[in-house]
């Protein structure tokens, strides 16, 4: 396994692997992360998977026997990822989000057909055929940067980001597609809205609706039937 430790200030590592976004490198994340957490070292406070990379915060308190609580961190990681024993394979959670594309819910649906040479039709077919990937959380809380979007919909951001995205609106970026969980300003060619919430803030317990590793597939739902989910969750 290919990786190299750096110093995020005084109270953080981070552990980077191979700079490439695939399936490959997010089992390696994935199963690096898992195997830290099992350790249950009493020094660690959070272990936050990115895209190659994974941060992990400690609690410098707990090290303080130690004259140099960094090289202490450093060598139990490295020893963590030099080790013989095999990265299990994680079951990835399985979760449906349903969609309303287009209309006021997906502003730049045609944008994104034109862009491509498809129909809108296309744009909707192709966006819910696919199973998708949560690589990592971040932006904002609970915003899930989600691989496997289908090339024939790769859409470049918006030359001028909107001030405004609504609550659960499906974007397009570049080759990623995302759900914005919470109003906030956005650059994503916006394809359409869920009516799910993906931030939960009074859920201590799971404040957010996805995690990274999960697998997730879109499926298109009528207007009314969004309104009415909609509805039903505030």
């Amino acid at each position: 396994m290919n990786y190299s430790l750096h110093s995020l200030g005084d109270q953080a590592i981070l552990i980077e692997f191979t700079q490439e976004v695939n399936e490959v490198i997010h089992e390696q994340v994935q199963g690096v992360k898992d195997r830290i957490a099992e350790k249950k070292y009493d020094w660690v406070v959070e272990i936050v998977p990115a895209f190659a990379s994974i941060a992990v915060h400690y609690d410098i308190r707990k090290l303080l026997a130690f004259s140099d609580p960094y090289n202490l961190v450093e060598k139990e990681l490295s020893v963590l990822l030099d080790s013989k024993k095999s990265f299990a394979k994680r079951t990835s959670r399985e979760i449906n989000i349903p969609v309303f594309y287009g209309g006021k819910s997906g502003p730049d649906l045609e944008q994104v057909a034109k862009h491509n040479a498809i129909t809108a039709e296309e744009v909707i077919e192709l966006h819910t055929k696919a199973e998708y990937t949560v690589y990592m959380l971040g932006f904002a809380p609970g915003f899930p940067y989600i691989g496997g979007l289908n090339e024939k919909l790769a859409t470049p951001r918006k030359s001028k980001p909107r001030l405004q995205i609504p609550v659960g609106s499906v974007g397009i970026a570049g080759q990623q597609t995302g759900v914005y969980p919470i109003e906030t300003p956005g650059g994503w060619q916006l394809i359409g809205q869920t009516p799910e919430a993906l931030f939960r803030p009074m859920n201590e317990e799971e404040p957010t609706l996805l995690q990274a590793g999960d697998k997730i597939r879109f499926y298109a739902i009528s207007e009314e039937e969004f309104y009415q989910r909609q509805e039903r969750n505030k």
